[in-house]
């Protein structure tokens, strides 16, 4: 698959052969969403876990008689109305870290940079050197990008540092490139760098 090549000025600098085998499948509604839910799952926090009643080392020993003391009828210490008893109703340590097949993962990238290319919502730079915000806005209206828009460039550069207050933009490199970004985009945007780096990925 051959795409053309652009600058932020507009002109065409060349053209850019895709692998079909990263590039050219056809996505699976199901692939990208079990990448996604993984992906999503991954990103949760779990709690820290607090000591509950049965978790407290205390006397299991009743305060007193069950009638005519006087008092609320506690059977032990460790009851969460004392100082020192345990957490009612705590936090318990719970496992958001789910697993999934390496190929599973990268079938699922591959296919989210394919939806981009088969829409035509792929973007081809030759490079991504901009030093200003207010530049690099005029560049992407040029380019007549949608709402939301990711810039994957080979490396974090001096670019990243212009676009990371523009609304509606995200910028990442090739190393962090993930499913669930690609597809919340409207456009896609990688660089030549960031192509060669992609393949390389799942051809080396």
């Amino acid at each position: 698959m051959k795409v053309k090549v652009s600058s932020f000025a507009g002109t065409d600098t060349g053209e850019v052969e895709l692998n079909d085998e990263v590039f050219g499948l056809d996505p699976r509604a199901d692939i990208l969403h079990r990448v996604v839910t993984w992906q999503l799952e991954k990103r949760r926090a779990t709690a820290r876990g607090t000591r509950e009643r049965s978790d407290v080392a205390r006397s299991g020993k009743k305060l007193g008689r069950q009638k005519g003391g006087g008092v609320a009828r506690h059977g032990d210490r460790r009851a969460p109305v004392f100082i020192g008893g345990g957490k009612a109703h705590g936090a318990r340590v719970r496992d958001f870290n789910p697993g999934l097949n390496k190929k599973i993962r990268a079938l699922g990238l591959k296919m989210a940079l394919s939806s981009h290319a088969k829409a035509g919502s792929l973007i081809v730079l030759e490079g991504f050197e901009v030093a200003k915000t207010k530049e690099l806005k005029g560049h992407f209206a040029g380019l007549n990008t949608g709402k939301r828009t990711l810039v994957i460039d080979g490396e974090a550069g001096e670019g990243f540092r212009a676009g990371r207050n523009l609304p509606g933009v995200n910028l990442l490199p090739a190393v962090g490139a993930n499913v669930y970004d690609i597809i919340k985009a409207d456009t896609l945007v990688l660089t030549r760098a960031a192509v060669e780096k992609l393949e390389a990925r799942f051809n080396g």
